[in-house]
């Protein structure tokens, strides 16, 4: 099969793979229809390669019809359509029951310490291969697979593998109150969605924050406070105190993370690991990493005092110094993790059968056959051509 592969800092491969195969009983294998390109995957384009190996498929948003299942499989037959959580998650143990499937117990893994293993990453998740191929081999196939209904579009569905959850727990663990106000920092996949779903869960007042001209112009769109982060400088905070009383918002998410703008040491750090031996790049990174931090340290800076501010972008630094003493003093509750995708499953898939509220159908900028996908990591990383969303089919 084809499929896209890491071989390299800024470079991906459209080429030959093995097919996957049935290795454990319920097992299933799915051929894909569409995929997404992820924020996440540019942290393997870019800073995260002392954890990958090349050749290693990428990706973590797919979905498809179900070609093969394995003896045990009861709950899905060839046919099926399926998207495929990003979570590799047994949904039996301690934690998938309890709604926690990313850090399942089952594919934890140990020897890095690290939560539930993931479709398309690092070594650090399981190295599991991803799903940017023209087909997937699914573990746990009674219980990860989310069958949706045959008929409506792909885009209908496929953002159920990351992206629609990914935003509904930003959204859940800012705590919004009904009519209160959220700020979104980083208006690309992830926050603009968190846009979204904070509006159509009652929030009043919804700010979204960036530097790309055609983000924010898709945030005003829909009826957002757009704010240039460029443009206000050194003003934002108290532009968006102006439009929350005074005060600040009510909860702030985070929707950047490791790779924010405006941290010109970090962002030395991390390029010069990616000149350095694997071996030697992973034990820094894993001790001493240093992520940018200027969004988390806005998020603090402009939430009100007794907020909550949401981190959905990932941070990865183990010696990241964060300000303590403001988020004791100001007394905020901060929430973060990786989304457990079929904790929220019950919560979206209605939203996409009834209507469309969130507006899905029109969510994605670029939808390209996947041989493209190497040109659309690149246009993705520099944020050109209004890339905010790139699905692609194999």
């Amino acid at each position: 099969m084809k499929a896209l592969t890491w071989h390299g800092r800024r470079d991906v491969r459209f080429e030959s793979v093995p097919d996957p195969e049935l290795r454990d009983p319920d097992d299933v294998i799915v051929k894909i229809t569409t995929t997404g390109l992820c924020g996440s995957d540019l942290h393997l384009y870019e800073v995260l390669g002392a954890f990958i190996d090349p050749g290693d498929i990428l990706g973590h948003e797919p979905m498809g019809i179900v070609q093969e299942v394995g003896p045990e499989v009861g709950s899905l037959k060839p046919g099926d359509r399926v998207v495929i959580p990003f979570n590799v998650s047994c949904g039996t143990c301690f934690m998938c029951e309890r709604g926690l499937q990313s850090q399942c117990e089952t594919t934890q893994v140990r020897e890095h310490g690290t939560g539930a293993s993931l479709f398309g990453y690092t070594k650090l998740y399981g190295q599991v291969p991803g799903g940017q191929a023209e087909y997937l081999r699914v573990p746990f196939g009674n219980h990860l697979p989310i069958r949706v209904p045959d008929g409506p579009s792909d885009e209908r569905f496929v953002y159920l593998s990351d992206v629609l959850p990914t935003a509904w727990q930003a959204v859940e663990y800012a705590a919004v109150p009904q009519g209160g106000s959220v700020a979104v920092l980083g208006l690309g996949p992830i926050g603009d969605m968190s846009c979204r779903i904070a509006a159509h869960r009652g929030a009043g007042t919804v700010i979204g924050i960036d530097l790309v001209p055609e983000r924010l112009e898709r945030a005003r769109r829909r009826g957002y406070h757009a704010l240039d982060l460029l443009e206000r400088g050194e003003g934002l905070t108290d532009a968006v105190r102006e439009l929350t009383g005074g005060r600040g918002p009510d909860a702030v998410i985070d929707a950047v993370g490791m790779e924010a703008h405006g941290s010109r040491v970090a962002a030395a750090a991390q390029k010069m690991t990616t000149f350095l031996p694997d071996a030697v790049a992973a034990a820094l990174m894993k001790r001493a990493g240093v992520d940018r931090l200027s969004a988390l340290y806005t998020a603090i800076d402009l939430v009100r005092r007794g907020g909550t501010v949401s981190v959905s972008g990932v941070y990865g630094g183990a010696a990241d110094p964060l300000p303590l003493l403001t988020v004791f003093d100001k007394q905020l509750a901060l929430r973060m993790g990786q989304a457990n995708v079929w904790r929220w499953v019950g919560d979206i898939l209605p939203l996409l059968t009834d209507g469309d509220p969130l507006g899905v159908d029109d969510f994605a900028t670029h939808r390209l056959p996947l041989q493209e996908a190497p040109a659309a990591y690149e246009m993705f990383q520099e944020k050109r051509d209004g890339a905010v969303k790139v699905v692609f089919t194999p």
